[in-house]
């Protein structure tokens, strides 16, 4: 007999080989229909898996819903797969994990046919719901390695097989079948069975290229994808988020606003149109605003630094691959291009500001009465990002940052922190965004001893309780092994307008560069001593918190950031001369306006205005010209109100007015 203890704190003796699925049915008919997999004493496994030692048991339904989608997901990749294979015999497989919101596989088309494409979804979507519907057992088995390198063999599963002659000799390797005819090489966990899932409550969405392993050099393969939800309600609330997302793509409206565009000539880098730079300048102002208020001290440092300097700082080892270096010679030039020399020493363009913050505090000796030392830098760095991982404006290769380090004593840590958190917190609330915060800790390979980690963890953990975020309103979470080689961090996850999430701002608590790059300051005692360095952004970089508040406003930006603030439309020609008058006026009051007077109907203008998302349009004709009255069509509101110019313009400038100059 073994004894099975419940999250209730009861217990039952139960016979060895028992199943999580049978003491479900014995709690009560509703769970063990409710019942898809368990959690033994902390793991996942399937419900029909035996018992052969004392556990701790938890029964997972639909309700622990991040438990039951990744399962679900891993069943809909299964299934996919074994689809593709029954429609298309002689297709490989190799892998198909879950994803964030679905499902993919990678498979090998058989040589009679091309790569699969779009046109081949739907009745792959067809044969899946067979599948599924037909209800068949998903069974584990535990196999040799020389059976299971066999068995792929003999299948003509060249993938399955090399993947499987790598596995180490005499480890538990496991298979699932999909009743008695199809199978695949997984760790588990799965549902019982396939008509566990809803046969409507996926979609498959595209398909792409990709190579085995992840290798160029390897064979291409086809990867098709879906997403995978418990029920088809989630399903369509889904599809309407990804409808919408693609409404707000920052690509898209970013062309369509005629505010940046990229281009092959500096692949990875942003054109920046007067409109989109305008909203940079407007977010720089209220930076500037912010940090000046809060004690910050700007400066600028060189784009270019020995490379000895990375070295030291240690990014050189961690971080080579993606930096931009160059020879520190002026190389030679013939008819073929630049020669070097190859005898040059090397330097390199910036990936980050931290290291030059550390140059500027050691100039000159620095007192513990001069902590903490906030240096602050609009710094603009440049990261050579594989070309497939670029993205619009989020994943770039040159970017700006709005960052910041602190220099600090071992006890002004946690009230630093505390201060930044409250700064944060009005930012973002600025912005509209609601947050998360999580806290990443010590990754496997790392600088530092582990008593410095254990005081920066504990010092940012500390200072989060104290500003009252570690909560579950702000969704507080530890991530075991995800902060940065040299100092754990707090991450900020704004939530957009749609409810997606963005890791934007973050905060470190660092004492392996201050030790690598010798930075001191004299201690009350008269001793030198490692100040702590706190790196911290909050936009994180420009480009991508652009972007992000391009699809977070859908191109609706609020006044006070948008490119143009109002356009002055004429009815009638004989009205340009009062558009013109109200134009001047407004711009003397600050306001970003322009005025059209081009001969075309004023429901054209409406229309074209509307659709470049100007937030006012102030429609005069001759008789708002008489009356001294303008008539305001304000965005993504009905109708129209009829208000003197000098309304008009109270109205614009207390809407254009950044949140932090309110009164």
């Amino acid at each position: 007999m073994i004894r099975v203890t419940l999250p209730d704190g009861s217990a039952r003796e139960v016979p060895s080989g028992t199943t999580p699925a049978e003491i479900a049915a014995a709690i009560g008919p509703g769970l063990a229909k409710a019942a898809l997999a368990a959690r033994v004493d902390g793991e996942v496994r399937d419900i029909m898996r035996p018992l052969d030692s004392d556990t701790n048991l938890a029964l997972i339904t639909a309700k622990d819903e991040a438990d039951a989608l990744e399962l679900a997901r891993h069943d809909f990749a299964h299934i996919l797969a074994e689809a593709v294979q029954a429609l298309f015999p002689g297709t490989q497989i190799t892998f198909g994990p879950a994803t964030d919101d679905g499902f993919y596989y990678d498979v090998m088309a058989p040589a009679s046919r091309g790569p699969f494409t779009l046109d081949d979804l739907p009745v792959i979507e067809e044969k899946m719901r067979e599948i599924i519907r037909a209800d068949k057992p998903l069974r584990r088995e535990v196999m040799s390695r020389d059976a299971l390198i066999a068995t792929w063999a003999a299948a003509g599963e060249s993938f399955k097989a090399e993947w499987a002659r790598e596995l180490p000799d005499g480890e538990e390797l496991t298979v699932y079948w999909s009743g008695d005819d199809w199978m695949d090489m997984c760790r588990g966990p799965h549902l019982a069975s396939t008509g566990k899932l809803d046969p409507q409550a996926f979609k498959l969405t595209r398909v792409a290229g990709a190579y085995w392993r992840g290798d160029q050099n390897n064979a291409q393969l086809s990867r098709i994808y879906g997403t995978g939800w418990l029920n088809k309600k989630q399903l369509d609330a889904h599809l309407v988020r990804l409808e919408e997302a693609a409404k707000r793509d920052h690509r898209r409206l970013g062309q369509d606003m005629d505010l940046f565009h990229l281009q092959q000539e500096a692949h990875g880098s942003v054109f920046w149109h007067p409109h989109g730079f305008t909203i940079w300048r407007q977010l720089e102002s209220y930076m500037r605003r912010a940090i000046d208020a809060t004690g910050y001290q700007e400066v600028k440092t060189p784009q270019v630094m020995d490379a000895r300097q990375w070295e030291q700082s240690g990014h050189w080892g961690k971080y080579r691959e993606n930096m931009f270096v160059i020879p520190d010679e002026v190389p030679n030039v013939d008819d073929e291009g630049p020669v070097i020399s190859g005898d040059a020493d090397w330097m390199a363009l910036k990936p980050m500001n931290c290291p030059a913050h550390v140059l500027i505090f050691r100039q000159g000796i620095k007192s513990y009465r001069d902590l903490p030392l906030r240096l602050y830098e609009h710094g603009c760095c440049h990261r050579n990002e594989p070309h497939g991982a670029l993205h619009g404006l989020m994943r770039v290769r040159q970017f700006t940052q709005d960052d910041a380090h602190i220099f600090c004593r071992e006890d002004q840590i946690v009230a630093e922190v505390q201060d930044f958190c409250a700064l944060a917190d009005r930012i973002y609330k600025d912005f509209g965004f609601t947050y998360s915060i999580k806290l990443a800790l010590r990754p496997e390979k790392r600088f530092g001893s582990d008593a410095d980690w254990d005081k920066a963890e504990n010092e940012l953990r500390d200072a989060v309780v104290r500003a009252g975020l570690a909560t579950e309103e702000y969704g507080w979470e530890e991530l075991p092994g995800e902060g940065a080689f040299y100092a754990p961090k707090l991450e900020w996850h704004l939530t957009d307008a749609i409810g997606r999430t963005w890791q934007v701002g973050t905060i470190q608590s660092d004492r392996v560069l201050p030790e690598r790059l010798d930075a001191s300051y004299v201690g009350e005692d008269g001793a030198r001593h490692r100040p702590v360095m706190l790196h911290r952004a909050i936009f994180g970089s420009y480009e991508r918190f652009i972007g992000i508040l391009i699809e977070h406003y859908a191109g609706r930006f609020p006044v006070w950031l948008a490119p143009v603030q109002a356009v002055v439309a004429t009815i009638v020609s004989d009205a340009d001369g009062y558009a013109e008058q109200v134009e001047a006026k407004l711009k003397v009051a600050g306001i970003r306006v322009e005025s059209d007077l081009r001969n075309e109907k004023i429901n054209y203008k409406v229309r074209e205005h509307s659709l470049a998302k100007v937030p006012h349009l102030l429609v005069v004709g001759m008789r708002e010209a008489e009356e001294g009255k303008v008539a305001i069509r304000s965005l993504g509101s009905e109708g129209q109100r009829i208000m003197t110019l000098d309304e008009a313009i109270a109205l614009l400038v207390a809407e254009a007015t950044p949140p932090d100059l309110r009164a």
